[in-house]
């Protein structure tokens, strides 16, 4: 059997919000060491808060500090914390239900082993040595044993409110492509581009799936299409990537290779972005040791006819 490809890929973003103002007054609370909730009509304090009673629908906005201690409600063990987690040793997943408040707050507890932790666990707050306004500013939780905490009478009125968050989004996973996209990879090491055929509706698909997502049957004839191929659509990109290696502005499009029955994405070059157009005859260009076309530039034969490749929009 041919080798089954892998490879590990990270997909990261940074997520931008804006706070409102109940958000906005729990995490400056975090950075002045403050724990706030929020009440509702029927006297329910809520921790985290949140803007509309989750009951009622109502909009709610009464601010009220609860103890910096509480009461395990439930928990988890995590034998191997993941990057990015509260503790680089194990620790337990937690519910606390914060003295003052009638809903429980999810974090970490720094304890020894799982035999150590129990529901009805007293707990306090371990704050962060340094503080920014953020869920991070509690450390971690820790065991407690004194009397409960007396809550605060905070209003929720800071200098300085936090106003939003920047949030990364990341997943790392191994991806596997599968029979059908490990010998189209094969090939492109080659510098041949090739997909496989729909025996029943004979669409080429490229890349090739190992189905067609048409007639729901399983495609195994190998079919070499392009090199060259034709722009059926495209986008000039002004925003620079990070890590990234293109000036910007630059065009990115759909090229329908000769042969194939859909378009795939690449970058065109060796033309002014302005003068790219649908129809547009291009080849690829390929850089020594890579494994698939840097871009695609002008063959300089005439412009496709729209007929051509316009059921391929």
């Amino acid at each position: 059997m041919p080798e089954v490809l892998k490879a590990p890929l990270v997909v990261e973003f940074p997520f931008t919000r804006s706070l409102g103002p109940v958000q906005s007054a729990f995490l400056t609370g975090l950075r002045e060491r403050v724990v706030l909730g929020v009440r509702t009509g029927d006297g329910r304090v809520l921790v985290p808060p949140v803007e509309y009673d989750p009951v009622t629908a109502e909009e709610i906005r009464d601010l009220t500090e609860v103890a910096p201690t509480g009461t395990v409600a439930t928990w988890a063990w995590n034998h191997s914390p993941r990057r990015g987690q509260p503790l680089d040793t194990p620790f337990a997943w937690v519910l606390v239900r914060l003295d003052g408040a009638d809903t429980a707050l999810l974090h970490a507890l720094d304890v020894p082993g799982p035999d150590t932790v129990h529901t009805g666990m007293r707990v306090r707050v371990r704050w962060a040595a340094e503080r920014t306004g953020a869920i991070t500013d509690i450390a971690c939780f820790e065991p407690y044993e004194g009397d409960p905490a007396p809550p605060g009478d905070h209003t929720g009125e800071f200098e300085e409110p936090v106003t939003g968050i920047v949030a990364p989004a990341r997943l790392d996973y191994t991806y596997s492509p599968g029979r059908a996209q490990s010998d189209y990879i094969a090939a492109l090491a080659g510098r041949r581009t090739v997909g496989e055929r729909c025996p029943s509706c004979r669409k080429v698909y490229v890349p090739p799936r190992g189905a067609c997502p048409t007639c729901g049957v399983a495609t195994s004839e190998q079919v070499e299409v392009g090199p060259s191929g034709t722009v059926t659509t495209f986008c000039i990109v002004n925003i620079k990537a990070r890590n990234l290696d293109i000036e910007v502005p630059y065009v990115y499009g759909h090229i329908a290779l000769d042969g194939a029955g859909l378009a795939l994405h690449g970058r065109i070059a060796g033309i002014p972005y302005d003068e790219v157009r649908m129809g547009l005859r291009v080849e690829p260009v390929w850089t020594e040791g890579a494994r698939y076309p840097d871009h695609y530039r002008p063959t300089g034969e005439p412009d496709a006819d729209y007929d051509t490749y316009k059921e391929l929009l």
